[in-house]
């Protein structure tokens, strides 16, 4: 989807804050205003599996906590994001506040769709890159795939590239996790 934006004025946390709730994805990413609507189904399903098997490996391994969108994340005034899901290790839980998260997660989790593949892996990963996400998952439910991104020295690269049934999706973040992408991307009709 096109940015919002239509003049040459940057967006700021604030005027966002400003704006009318309407039930629509409102991100920045260096100020430039982007609306995306609201997720399809196979999308929600994908989201759903995740957060409830990493979930569930969280309680058993108490290393921190996993967060749904929507809730924002904000870089600076003029970069914020809701990504579709995050984890905050224990030890970066003050960045959460009551409205919002403060700074970088430790872990960010995108899920593709027609309108936020492009950015996903283009603005979004150099946002998440220069603001020091550790790590940032790409899930493709149309090709039942996930790109792992880990810093590297001081930027993310794609780590592992994970497809087919018998893949799983495991994280140093995560001690201990393997979630098989069968049970991932299990009912979403993609």
């Amino acid at each position: 989807m096109l940015p919002a934006t239509t003049d040459d004025r940057r967006l700021t946390y604030d005027d966002l804050l400003a704006m009318p709730e309407d039930r629509l994805r409102h991100e920045l990413i260096d100020g430039v205003h982007y609306v995306t609507p609201s997720p399809a189904s196979p999308h929600q399903v994908v989201l759903g599996n995740l957060y409830f098997r990493m979930r569930q490996h969280l309680e058993t391994h108490a290393v921190g906590t996993a967060y749904l969108s929507p809730l924002d994340v904000v870089f600076t005034m003029f970069d914020v994001v809701e990504p579709d899901l995050l984890f905050i290790s224990t030890e970066r839980e003050r960045i959460v506040t009551h409205r919002n998260v403060s700074g970088a997660p430790d872990l960010v989790v995108e899920i593709l769709s027609k309108t936020t593949a492009r950015r996903d892996e283009g603005v979004k990963l150099e946002l998440y890159s220069r603001h020091d996400v550790r790590e940032y998952w790409v899930l493709d439910p149309k090709a039942q795939a996930i790109r792992v991104y880990r810093r590297r020295r001081n930027k993310l690269a794609v780590a592992e590239e994970l497809k087919g049934a018998d893949a799983a999706l495991a994280s140093p973040l995560l001690p201990g996790m393997s979630l098989p992408l069968a049970k991932i991307f299990e009912g979403s009709g993609a």
